[in-house]
């Protein structure tokens, strides 16, 4: 579930199959449960992973109901979820970063080194992708006509933002991790409101493969991605035109 640009994982367009849209909100609702339970209760004000996670459903325009569904859930006992994490290498060689919110590991586990073997992929070793990846903060604004570019970059380079990427439809900001706070409370300020606000692994290198390879690949990147327990997958491909054409 992340940006655009040529670093980035895949993320479906907004609007999309409502069998993706399901998905979405169901890995959604996830997020905002595990908020209230880790984070310190219900009330957004007070609960910033919380307020987060509203405001990325919000994005996406995951109905209010299924945001307050999610809240309650958070606040009973049986909504247990566990952070995990996978690695491993596609075919082509292609670094697969996964994770995950699940109820039960060993479901999880089994799911995911399915995935990978059915696409002659490998597992890893947790943290044997560590070099490949930088962990940054990744915000996506609508474009607008009452936003002035040239001076929401100059207020937000000062809050930490690294990079800059605009096209028609979005603007993508990206800053390191340890920024992350200074940028939200600086949208805060700035009475902006993203659609997308979240921590992304981005590699620091990109692989070109052919685009009958690159294929292949993303279909272990769907497997994965339609699992449930899987909240993101990461990967270094690099995203070349003809590869995103195909992905439509």
């Amino acid at each position: 579930m992340s940006g655009h640009s040529k670093w980035s994982t895949i993320k479906r367009k907004k609007g999309a199959a409502d069998a993706k849209r399901s998905k979405m909100f169901s890995k959604l609702s996830k997020e905002i449960t595990i908020a209230v339970k880790q984070g310190g209760g219900s009330e957004p004000d007070y609960n910033p992973s919380l307020r987060l996670a509203i405001q990325n459903a919000k994005g996406v325009n995951m109905p209010k109901d299924n945001i307050e569904r999610a809240i309650k859930k958070g606040g009973q006992d049986g909504a247990n979820f566990n952070e995990s994490t996978f690695e491993g290498y596609a075919s082509h060689g292609i670094a697969v970063f996964v994770e995950c919110l699940t109820d039960n590991n060993n479901r999880t586990v089994s799911a995911v080194r399915a995935a990978f073997n059915k696409y002659n992929g490998s597992l890893g070793t947790n943290g044997s992708l560590s070099f490949l990846f930088d962990r940054k903060g990744v915000f996506e604004i609508p474009q607008s006509e009452e936003l002035d570019l040239e001076e929401l970059e100059l207020e937000i380079i000062d809050a930490g933002a690294e990079d800059i990427e605009s096209d028609e439809e979005t603007i993508t900001i990206t800053c390191a991790l340890e920024d992350f706070g200074n940028l939200n409370k600086k949208f805060e300020e700035l009475k902006i409101e993203p659609s997308s606000s979240e921590l992304q692994r981005i590699p620091n290198d990109t692989k070109e493969l052919p685009i009958n390879e690159a294929k292949s690949v993303m279909k272990l990147i769907d497997l994965l991605e339609d699992d449930d327990d899987v909240q993101n997958v990461f990967h270094n491909i690099e995203m070349t035109d003809e590869l995103a054409a195909e992905m439509e």
